[in-house]
């Protein structure tokens, strides 16, 4: 009887060994449970950049412009005057007819100086039509579009008895004095104005003045076929 008993306390009494045994076992279970029960933190988006916002000062516009030529080469424009693709002219929407803007094409720093003198453009995300002539002389005729800036310079003050050609208008003014020196070469009263607007300067090369608007368009002329760009101005 006491055989059985002890053989019965043998089979239920647990050794040393065992409970070693039991107790790494343990440890190994809770470990892989803890493994997939622990919350993986996952990475947090990073925090959305604040950008700085660039302060546009008043009267300067950034955005996109186009230009338009022959299809409405000789028609009207909202001014009255009779669109001419070849002139240094521009439309806008919001600025008044009559205004002189300087066109910066930010992707090459080539500038020129317009009248606006009809409305557009009326496509979405355009501030902006360029005539031909002046899409030329920024560089966006190929590409048709570029990125511009645009600041107001003021009204056209009428001069019908004085006018000058404008031949290139420059933000480095070592460049408008080369262009102004290789002018006088063939011609008078070559000078270089400058015009500052509310972020840059623009230091403008000029012929004239004439007395009479036909003189001027001889000297633009000869211009013209050195392979110049001219505004015709009485300003």
């Amino acid at each position: 009887m006491q055989g059985s008993i002890h053989h019965k306390f043998k089979i239920f009494i647990l050794s040393p060994p065992f409970f070693t045994v039991l107790f790494l076992l343990l440890i190994l279970i809770t470990a892989c449970a803890t493994k997939y029960q622990v919350p993986v933190e996952r990475g947090l988006p990073p925090p959305e950049r604040q950008m700085a916002k660039k302060e546009v000062p008043k009267g300067v516009q950034y955005g996109i412009a186009s230009w338009y030529g022959k299809d409405f080469h000789g028609k009207p424009t909202s001014s009255g005057e009779i669109y001419d693709m070849y002139q240094l002219t521009c439309a806008h929407n919001t600025l008044p007819l009559g205004t002189m803007v300087m066109v910066t094409n930010t992707e090459n720093t080539k500038s020129v100086e317009l009248k606006v003198n009809d409305r557009g453009p009326f496509v979405k995300d355009r501030i902006i039509d360029l005539s031909y002539a002046a899409a030329q002389i920024i560089g966006m005729y190929e590409k048709g579009t570029a990125y511009v800036k645009v600041e107001a310079i003021g009204p056209v003050i009428e001069q019908i008895q004085r006018f000058t050609l404008q031949v290139g208008s420059f933000v480095d003014e070592d460049n408008a004095q080369r262009l102004a020196d290789q002018l006088r070469k063939s011609f008078e009263n070559v000078h270089v104005t400058t015009v500052e607007t509310v972020t840059q300067k623009y230091h403008r090369v000029r012929v004239g003045q004439f007395e009479t608007r036909e003189s001027a368009l001889s000297t633009a002329e000869k211009l013209s076929q050195m392979g110049f760009k001219v505004l015709v101005t009485s300003r």
